[in-house]
């Protein structure tokens, strides 16, 4: 295994009229075979926040340089970074291996999720953002505040009137999903001897290629609207693409009879109104997507990811051993990735 180091990137944009310098440091845990690696560019141009066109090593300092163009000037910038050995025998940017859970509502994903994290301490579950769904402004104070005592419940107003907040709810949800992927993994999971895999409830993908379709095609989301979503969400994930990328998805199928009768026990105060036809529209969704493959997809890494179809159809919470052969087959799957 390579020793890792720690990269300190120090950020210097100088315009072509100016002399002023600018300067913004951040850290970074990469393997020295981060500098000669394809995904050199991916991770600097997600890094920098910038389209990365060029980068060079020599002894222990890293240049990179990128191109802007505002208002017909043209701007060359660069940054210089320093590598100090760190004595951890970790890759962070190679050996985490990032999955999802995909399934309609009310399947089990977190059920699910909750299993995962409880079997092995390598594997970190990561929960939809569903509370911030439920309380867009957030509150400062320390008063406990209920998802319906909010006057910015966007999950509940998407359900009470999709025409209106359906593309409202569809950018945010997003948005969220995507700070969600992009937070840093836990210390557990940068030790030397870990095996580690984030395994994330739903991805930026399910909400552009399942949900945000799914309203564009219902009619709630104007083909106007689907044009900017769909433009922004290719222009983000082309400048994260290669933090945000899967190395494999796991989906939890069952009828959508099934997510129904799931869907009422829990009792969810947004989801009253959600109708089993709905259900039946999300489920020919996934199916398209992760079974039949008749969904046009626009990133190519995403064409490639192998899929672990699991039968959530059958009650797996309390029955240990439906757990059992679940876990085995996640096992095998997370082993082969």
């Amino acid at each position: 295994m390579s020793r890792a180091v720690s990269l300190t990137l120090v950020f210097r944009s100088r315009s072509l009229k100016s002399v002023s310098v600018c300067e913004i440091k951040r850290k970074l845990i990469v393997s020295p075979r981060f500098l000669c690696t394809r995904r050199t560019k991916a991770v600097l141009s997600a890094v920098t926040g910038r389209s990365v066109v060029s980068s060079t090593s020599r002894n222990d300092r890293l240049g990179v340089w990128w191109k802007t163009t505002t208002d017909a000037v043209t701007k060359h910038s660069c940054f210089f970074g320093e590598l100090h050995t760190d004595s951890k025998q970790i890759n962070v940017v190679s050996r985490i291996k990032r999955v999802s859970v995909e399934g309609n509502i009310a399947v089990g994903k977190s059920t699910f999720a909750r299993l995962l994290r409880s079997e092995n301490e390598d594997w970190e579950a990561v929960q939809e953002p569903v509370s911030t769904w439920q309380n867009v402004e957030g509150t400062s104070s320390q008063t406990v505040v209920t998802p319906q005592q909010t006057v910015s419940n966007l999950l509940q107003m998407m359900y009470q009137d999709p025409q209106r907040w359906s593309y409202t709810f569809q950018t945010f949800s997003c948005m969220s999903r995507m700070r969600t992927q992009l937070q840093p993994p836990p210390e557990r999971l940068l030790r030397p001897q870990a095996s580690p895999v984030q395994v994330f409830e739903r991805s930026v993908y399910s909400d552009r290629y399942i949900f945000a379709l799914n309203m564009f095609e219902l009619g709630c989301i104007s083909p106007t609207e689907w044009a900017v979503y769909q433009n922004w969400h290719s222009f983000l994930l082309e400048q994260f693409g290669w933090s945000l990328q899967l190395e494999g998805i796991i989906y939890l199928r069952a009828p959508p009879e099934t997510c129904m009768d799931r869907l009422r026990k829990r009792g969810r105060e947004e989801e009253r109104g959600v109708e089993l036809a709905y259900l039946e529209k999300l489920h020919s969704q996934h199916e398209n997507w992760l079974v039949h493959k008749t969904t046009e997809l626009h990133f190519d890494h995403l064409k490639r990811v192998p899929v672990l179809t699991l039968d959530a159809s059958v009650e797996f919470e309390r029955d240990v051993e439906v757990q059992k052969r679940l876990i085995t087959q996640v096992k095998t799957f997370f082993d082969g990735l």
